[in-house]
Order: C-alpha cells, then structure tokens, then sequence
C-alpha cells in the first residue's frame, strides 16, 4: 500500500504546520491557568491568549481584538450568537446549503417562536441575492445566516454584496466562515459583517478544539454559558464587558497556542498565496475529474470563487463504496455520505445517498491529487470490466 494521502480537509486539516506541534507541545507542560492567578507562569499564558486574540484580529481585519471571542469549535460560536440575539417573534432567513450547525439550532428556535425561512440554492448551490433579498424586504427581518462556502459542493456565495445591503436595512448579518476562513483574504469590517464564526482547526490551520466568534461593536448576545472568567470573582452576574462575557471556563490554552502559530503562518505565507494555490489544486481536480467518463461533478466547474471541496459521484457505485476503495486500497482519505448537510445534498440532488468530497488544502502536493485521479481510473475499469 502506498504512503496514506489524506484529502478530507474541510472536515479538520492535515497536516498542521510544525510551528503549531510545536507550540501546544510548549504550552501543554505549563502548569498555570490564565486569569486564574498572579504568578509568572499565569501571567505568560495571560500574554499568550492576548497576542492569539491580537494575531486572529489582524488576519481578520477587526480593529479591536476584545470583539473576537474564542470557544471550543464554530458550532459553539454558532449557537451562541443564535441562541443568544433570536428571541420569540424574530424572523431569520437562511438558506438550503447550509450545515447542520446552523440548522439545527434554527430548528429548535424555531419551536420556540422564531420565524426561520430558507431560501433554496440552485443546483449548483447558488443562492440568489435577489431572492434572497426580496425575501428579507417581505416582512421584517431581524438577521440573515449564510454560510460563506458550502462544505458540500464548494459554492461561494456573494457576502460581499449581501454585508453593506444588509447594514443598509437594518438586519443583522451572520457568516459561517468555517470553510473559508483562513483560504480566502476576509475583512470583516469592509464586508459589513456583524457576526462571524470559523473553527480554528481547518482552514486556519490550527487545533481541534479551537474556534471563534466576531461580534461587531454593539452586537451583545446573551451568554450561553454562566461561570467564572477568572475576573470580577465578587459578583454573581457575569461581566458586561467582551470577551470575557462570552469565555467562561478554563481556556484551550495549548489549542490556542497552536492557533496562534497556525496564524503566523498564514501571515507569513500570505492569503492572497494560500487562495492562489488552493484554486490551482481545485482546477486540477475538477479538470480530471471532468475528463473521468461515468463521474458526475456537483457544484461549480470552474475554480474561480470556488473553495476547496469538491463532491462527486461514480456511476453504478455507492459513494461509501468508491470511499472504501479509496482507503483501503490507496490509502486515500475521503469522506462520503452528507457531510452534515442533508438540505444541501437534497439542494443539488443527491440525497439521500450524498456524495464523495474531495476537499485539499495548502499543503495538499499535486501529486496527491494526481494519485487520487488514479485510484478513481482503476476502481471505473474493476466494476466495468
């Protein structure tokens, strides 16, 4: 068997740039807790979690790093901005691509009073702006969730024109940035952005366990989680003031460490470079997966404003079974199924089976995109032979 490929990077990355290793590796033998104490080794991780929140702020393009909150994953930064603005009455539209992070918690607001109106992508899991915003103007609307790029098909959809709309009406706009952020140059306040979430761990580059949220100056949400903060220890309420209103609990300091370094990189590296070269690898997987015979693309076919995943399907084949061919006999790692995303796959047509999704990242080689084109050739001549 060959070396193990791995190309399932909208799920979490791999691999994590050395610096991020090697800066958990650091943090974790520390025995200290910040804000929880006054001696050096409290007062050096204190300096850590500052220069992280500084260091995401920057990449982001957000002036005041008290306005990025940081939590376990994007789901928890997803519900605190939903559970924590949406009141009874309330009406958000979304749409038919999104993650079940975002669904979910839609559903169970939902059953609590808050009116939730999707509006359907096209095939290719486009969402239409116009439809999107007549459907915002036919009755008062309170927010607008979209994600930023489908973790299904790739899809980008065009937040740059939705933001300043959406300012200029008074609704609130949230983007789940899980599959964009860190691939593709984004400032949150040049898109009028009112709230932002991402992982820490995909195409950030850093740890599991680590994600974010962006409140824009004025937007409070009520806190999902009541406890200590490791400041005003006298009072019973939690503190007014951000980021310490939302972060209660000991931190993921070692996973913020290694979010830091992942960070550095991409500043070192450059966003502008990390999207170029991303697009190149989708190019060269949607071309040969196009010049496959029997192998249907879903989503956009061309690499422009196309993030880095790529669903497909195989003619007369299960997507769980061309994925069991793929790992276990060319040790590539896909991932097959809905994604947790079953309104998207029922969006482009392929629920309920779902599809195989390829989705490589910066530090995927050409070679391992070649190599995956290969083991698909192969796998279409044994089941046609």
């Amino acid at each position: 068997m060959s070396n193990p490929i791995y190309l399932d990077n909208a799920s979490t990355s791999h691999p994590k740039p050395e610096s991020v290793y090697r800066s958990m590796d650091k943090v974790v033998r520390l025995s200290a807790n910040p804000g929880r104490g006054g001696h050096r080794q409290t007062l050096k991780l204190d300096r850590l979690v500052f220069e992280t929140r500084e260091a995401v702020a920057d990449l982001f393009g957000v002036r005041d790093s008290s306005r990025i909150v940081f939590t376990a994953n994007a789901t928890m930064a997803i519900n605190i901005a939903l559970f924590g603005l949406l009141t009874p009455g309330d009406r958000v539209i979304t749409s038919s691509m999104e993650h079940n992070a975002v669904t979910r918690p839609l559903r169970i607001l939902q059953e609590r009073g808050v009116q939730v109106i999707k509006v359907s992508g096209d095939r290719s899991g486009y969402v239409d702006l116009d439809a999107l915003r007549r459907t915002c103007l036919a009755a008062p609307t309170r927010m607008v969730v979209l994600n930023h790029c489908s973790n299904v098909t790739g899809t980008m959809q065009s937040i740059e024109e939705l933001g300043p709309w959406c300012r200029q009406h008074g609704i609130l706009f949230m983007v789940d940035g899980s599959q964009s952020a860190g691939s593709f140059p984004l400032n949150l306040d040049a898109l009028a952005i009112d709230l932002f979430t991402a992982p820490g761990h995909k195409g950030l580059l850093g740890p599991q366990g680590t994600g974010l949220l962006y409140l824009r100056q004025g937007v409070e949400p009520a806190p999902l989680l009541y406890g200590g903060t490791g400041g005003n220890s006298h009072a019973d309420m939690m503190p007014e003031q951000l980021p310490e209103r939302l972060e209660s609990g000991t931190m993921n300091t070692p996973g913020l460490a290694g979010l830091k370094a992942a960070v550095e990189y991409i500043q070192e590296i450059g966003q502008e470079h990390i999207c170029q070269r991303e697009q190149q690898l989708v190019k060269r997987l949607l071309d040969g997966l196009l010049a496959l015979p029997g192998i249907e693309v879903y989503g956009p076919v061309g690499a422009d404003r196309h993030g880095a995943a790529v669903s497909f399907n195989m003619a007369n084949l299960d997507p769980a079974e061309v994925g069991f061919h793929l790992d276990h006999e060319f040790a590539i790692s896909v991932r097959v199924g809905l994604h947790c995303a079953p309104d998207a796959h029922r969006t482009i047509g392929t629920y309920p089976r779902g599809t195989v999704r390829v989705s490589p990242s910066y530090l995927t080689g050409e070679d391992e995109i070649d190599s995956l084109l290969m083991a698909l050739e192969k796998i279409k001549a044994q089941h046609t032979a």
